[in-house]
């Protein structure tokens, strides 16, 4: 099973927007400060979820990890991401800083894969009025 990492979406604030960019190739490569050690596991079909205000509202698939020389933390690296943004079901998170590891268990489901049932009935009335599902 493939584990997934969690990362703050600094400067883009709506899924719209990552989307646009997605779609002109750009924000496919995302540096870090520090190599994750379990890069395989991620490699493997993985996913990076995006945190916006607050909340998870998408993610991209992983598509490899490369190292991209020494930093004042330890290795740097740069994530290289498909350029289709998957929306999920909104799950709110705390702020964090870099990125963190995302057991597929916890993380948000899509929501293509969702039922209307499956979520509280102002949720899915509030994502149907934004055009999100």
């Amino acid at each position: 099973m493939p584990l997934h990492i969690i990362k703050l979406c600094v400067g883009v604030a709506k899924v719209e927007t990552l989307e646009r960019r997605a779609a002109k190739n750009q924000w496919l490569i995302v540096p870090t400060r520090m190599t994750p050690k379990r890069a395989a596991e991620i490699e493997d079909g993985g996913s990076l979820y995006w945190v916006m205000k607050g909340s998870v509202v998408c993610r991209q698939r992983v598509l490899d990890i490369t190292p991209a020389g020494e930093g004042k933390t330890g290795a740097k690296c740069q994530i290289r991401l498909s350029n289709e943004v998957v929306r999920t079901a909104p799950q709110a998170r705390r702020p964090f800083q870099g990125w963190r590891y995302l057991e597929p268990k916890d993380a948000p489901p899509d929501l293509s894969t969702l039922d209307p049932g499956d979520l509280p009935e102002d949720l899915a009335k509030h994502l149907r009025a934004m055009g999100a599902w």
